[in-house]
């Protein structure tokens, strides 16, 4: 049974909304559409909106290839001022491993993003992306 869950919190220094789908490619559309939405909410330039959109997408797929059987992707948006994190998580296979930091998705990554951090911990692997709005704004 596949399922939504949207949750909202405000913390001391920043808005935080949590989105939990299933851990399953046709739900990354939803994921897609709360990053640009985030971002347009900090008036991020709409190039740089794309690009945070593209991010997630590529942080997803690399989770969604480790994600274990029925796992759900809890994806955490923490917006401050001048900048909107992205927290992606997921239940891992056994032995799961994240593609080396060489790695074409690594690349890209990081080219689209303010800094991109990665972690398998627990039987839970993460990536983080951080995105700064331009000056200027």
């Amino acid at each position: 049974m596949s399922s939504l869950v949207t949750q909202s919190e405000s913390t001391l220094d920043d808005d935080v909304v949590l989105l939990t789908v299933p851990a399953d490619g046709g739900y990354l559309s939803v994921l897609r559409t709360a990053t640009a939405g985030l971002a347009a909410r900090l008036q991020f330039a709409l190039d740089e909106i794309e690009d945070l959109r593209i991010a997630v997408d590529e942080a997803c797929a690399i989770l969604l290839a480790v994600a274990a059987r029925g796992a759900d992707l809890e994806c955490r948006f923490s917006v401050t001022e001048d900048a909107l994190t992205v927290e992606v998580t997921v239940s891992t296979v056994r032995g799961a491993k994240l593609p080396p930091e060489p790695s074409f998705a690594w690349q890209v990554l990081r080219a689209l993003t303010t800094s991109t951090t990665a972690a398998i911990d627990g039987g839970q692997a993460s990536i983080k992306l951080l995105n700064r709005r331009s000056a200027g704004r």
